[in-house]
């Protein structure tokens, strides 16, 4: 058992001070003034600091990715104290460019890893191509039998190192995982990964207007990429869509046009977007390849997870967007479009899940996931099998 006492809650909604008891992974009950016999529980005095939940990455390339400059770029898997440091405690799991070397099977296999080690995980099937290379024979098999898959991605779209789908193919693909997520009872959530192409969200666009599939199945991530994108993502957002702002970034790309989550944030909130249809990942792990106009790579980074909660520090410090605003792109509304049951808050009987905030300046001061105290006053106490 666990017991926080005297937090200030952000669930992600203020709900003034009280304590949080924690048990079996869960929390047991939240109430101001709670006491334990002594030695039952270890007790974390969290007077001077700000409880909120447990931060969620949608987006990670948690067994490395990249590899667009041959096997030399391809980047390494994600290391379980990386997710500690930046606040995460579930993560969902993709493959990226690269679905050979990289596969569905070592995908499970290390989402399975992060799982024992202290974290939840989850993994969409496929990577950019179409059509999709599940791990058993189809999308719906992957989703009604294989528990951690919860949709399907990312897809490439407007991009030149997309396998150019056609719009059909892309239909089927969003109708096969529609019907596994009835099916099965899960999200069925399609991860579509935008490019800088001149064709932008327009197969998303259509098939939203044109079928009858709802918009809370599509998540387009990098909106930001490039100005154009993003506006044309805000207006996709004020019509009803979803989108995910991609947090991890180099001064090039900026230099380029890319967008700040934090600032675009705030600029798709002052255009009237509701906030519940907006995410941010971090797109940890995957390469940030830097092409030049024939599509030749010249530079790679890498992305982290630490960038994700970074860029919420920043919409607040920086842009004035309110907290219980900014935490919710990274906890609720992830949750909420990939049924995370359990996730996304702070109330009794949900995972006991969260992260502790120093007021002054909006650091993570300690972390705790599945009830179990990951990281105290800025010290990972628990780290990975080969860390």
């Amino acid at each position: 058992m666990f017991l926080i006492k005297n937090a200030e809650i952000h669930s992600p909604d203020s709900q003034g001070r009280c304590d949080i008891l924690a048990g079996g992974g869960r929390i047991l009950k939240m109430a101001p003034g709670l006491r334990v016999p002594r030695g039952w529980c270890q007790v974390l005095d969290a007077r001077n600091l700000i409880a909120v939940p447990g931060f969620i990455d949608g987006h990670v390339h948690i067994m490395g990715g990249g590899g667009e400059g041959g096997p030399a770029t391809r980047t390494p898997e994600l290391a379980f104290s990386d997710a500690v440091l930046g606040g995460i405690t579930t993560l969902v799991g993709c493959l990226g460019t690269d679905g050979y070397t990289r596969t569905m099977g070592g995908l499970l296999a290390k989402a399975q890893g992060l799982e024992i080690e202290g974290l939840s995980t989850f993994i969409v099937t496929g990577h950019y191509a179409v059509p999709v290379r599940p791990l058993t024979s189809s999308i719906e098999e992957d989703l009604l039998y294989i528990d951690k898959v919860v949709g399907v991605g990312e897809i490439a779209l407007s991009d030149h190192r997309s396998s150019q789908p056609s719009y059909e193919a892309f239909a089927r693909v969003a109708g096969e995982t529609r019907r596994g997520g009835i099916l099965s009872g899960k999200a069925g959530l399609v991860n579509i990964h935008m490019g800088d192409g001149p064709r932008g969200l327009d197969y998303l666009r259509r098939l939203v207007a044109e079928g009858e599939i709802p918009p809370h199945q599509f998540l387009p991530t990098h909106i930001n990429r490039n100005p154009d994108l993003f506006l044309e993502g805000t207006d996709y957002a004020l019509a009803g869509g979803y989108v995910d702002f991609t947090t991890s970034t180099v001064p090039a790309f900026i230099a380029a046009g890319e967008i700040r989550p934090s600032a675009g944030l705030r600029r798709m909130l002052e255009a009237g977007v509701d906030p519940g249809h907006i995410t941010f990942t971090s797109h940890g792990q995957g390469s940030l390849p830097e092409f030049d106009e024939g599509g030749r790579i010249r530079a790679v980074g890498v992305g982290r997870v630490t960038s994700l909660f970074a860029e919420v520090r920043e919409a607040v410090l920086r842009e004035g967007v309110p907290l219980a605003t900014a935490l919710q792109v990274i906890t609720r509304n992830p949750a909420h479009l990939y049924k995370l049951r359990g996730k996304g808050g702070l109330a009794e009987g949900q995972d006991a899940d969260l992260v502790l905030l120093d007021p002054k300046d909006l650091s993570i001061h300690s972390v705790v996931a599945k009830g179990r105290l990951l990281m105290k006053a800025g010290k990972v106490l628990v780290k990975g099998t080969f860390e």
